[in-house]
């Protein structure tokens, strides 16, 4: 042992100080998050394209007698199936980042069942969540959109919740720039909410991104109260964020209920030895699996096995759960999100689901300052170098 110690750095290696390790891992993070990297940009928007299209496939399946367990497979199995045709020849790792969740009425979130506990089928009017993330490379592109199962005109409470929520993303989008703060987003929500007679999803934050990190530390909170406060942040030029904004026809106090947990993540910073066979079994596939990004218990090669592995791992804080939450029942939950990346001239919107149509509330956003910003194009488009030259000349 004495000698072990003394034997200095591995063959092929130098010796190299804590700072200087340190120094290293600061220099590839920066460089593995550096959005003037045309790949990096790309595998961003490429994921992005393959989240959008397994959402727009999901909504074009939303009818009434459907399962959200028969949703949830379609958005996972057209994710996995897109990414299987991109960057054949290289060793990248790519799949979904966030398991497709079928959340309808006053579930708030996270629904994504089991074989064999799949809850009832759709029904006409009902006010239908769906959400899911893909990965390339580990870059991600999140999204979510709401819909009203089997109906051609929306009105009413449906039509202000869900005017609420998606006219709060689009204003979000439009606020995304360097030197703006979270707590503008967070005031943008409430006042949004307000117009329309709803209230703003307590407990639900948008995270900042990177490469492997679906939920960074800095955060903008969809709510704040004495209770859910977060700390002042200030956007900057490469950052990556997936505004998550829910809005709700009740309080918007979520609490979990009877569904079973089924998206899980690995804690990669804890460490246990487990004891029972199955949750060693269900751990390596994770490891091998999932490293990084949330799983469903579905997707594991044995269902039964997951069931019983996770139970350990959860209680040795080996896993972090997503726990499906409800609002009262009665109420009603909408959800919109997207992903953004910063860059120096522009914000690039990398999903969104397709455009609200047949939707009419007869409420609107009231404040003057939010309806400038919304009238303002958030993509405009470069003028043409010959036209530029043209109006010059003229």
């Amino acid at each position: 042992p004495g000698s072990q110690a003394a034997a200095g750095p591995p063959f092929g290696r130098t010796a190299m100080s804590d700072s200087e390790s340190d120094k290293d891992d600061e220099v590839d993070e920066v460089a593995a998050n550096d959005l003037t990297d045309n790949e990096i940009m790309t595998k961003y928007q490429l994921a992005g394209e393959i989240a959008s299209k397994a959402l727009l496939a999901v909504l074009e399946a939303v009818k009434p007698g459907v399962t959200p367990l028969e949703l949830c497979t379609i958005g996972d199995q057209l994710i996995d199936d897109a990414c299987g045709q991109m960057y054949k020849k290289a060793k990248i790792e790519k799949g979904i980042a966030f398991p497709t969740c079928i959340s309808v009425n006053n579930c708030v979130g996270h629904f994504s069942p089991l074989s064999g506990e799949d809850a009832k089928p759709l029904e006409a009017g009902d006010v239908v969540k769906v959400d899911l993330g893909c990965h390339l490379d580990a870059y991600v592109g999140q999204v979510a959109h709401t819909v009203v199962c089997g109906a051609d005109k929306v009105t009413g409470k449906q039509a202000d919740l869900i005017m609420a929520a998606s006219e709060a993303v689009e204003l979000a989008h439009r606020m995304l720039k360097p030197g703006a703060k979270n707590t503008d987003v967070t005031d943008m929500i409430a006042k949004v909410a307000e117009s329309y007679g709803v209230n703003a999803m307590q407990g639900v934050m948008s995270h900042q991104m990177k490469k492997h990190v679906i939920d960074g530390n800095r955060v903008i909170i969809n709510k704040a109260t004495t209770e859910h406060k977060v700390d002042e942040v200030t956007f900057e030029v490469n950052d990556v964020f997936t505004i998550d904004v829910v809005m709700t026809t009740g309080e918007g106090k979520p609490i979990e209920q009877e569904a079973r947990t089924t998206i899980f993540k690995r804690a990669v910073d804890q460490t246990y030895n487990l004891k029972m066979k199955a949750s060693r079994t269900f751990f390596s596939e994770v490891n091998k699996r999932f490293s990084t990004f949330p799983f469903t218990l579905r997707a594991i090669s044995d269902e039964k096995m997951a069931r019983m592995g996770v139970v350990e791992c959860y209680n040795h804080e080996l896993m972090t759960g997503y726990p499906v939450l409800y609002e009262k029942p009665g109420e009603l939950v909408a959800q919109f999100k997207f992903t953004a990346l910063i860059t120096a001239n522009k914000t690039h919107r990398t999903t969104r689901g397709p455009p609200i149509e047949n939707v009419t509330s007869e409420r609107a956003v009231e404040d003057v300052g939010l309806k400038e910003l919304r009238a303002v194009d958030p993509a405009p488009k470069k003028k043409d170098k010959k036209k530029k030259k043209a109006e010059g000349a003229a």
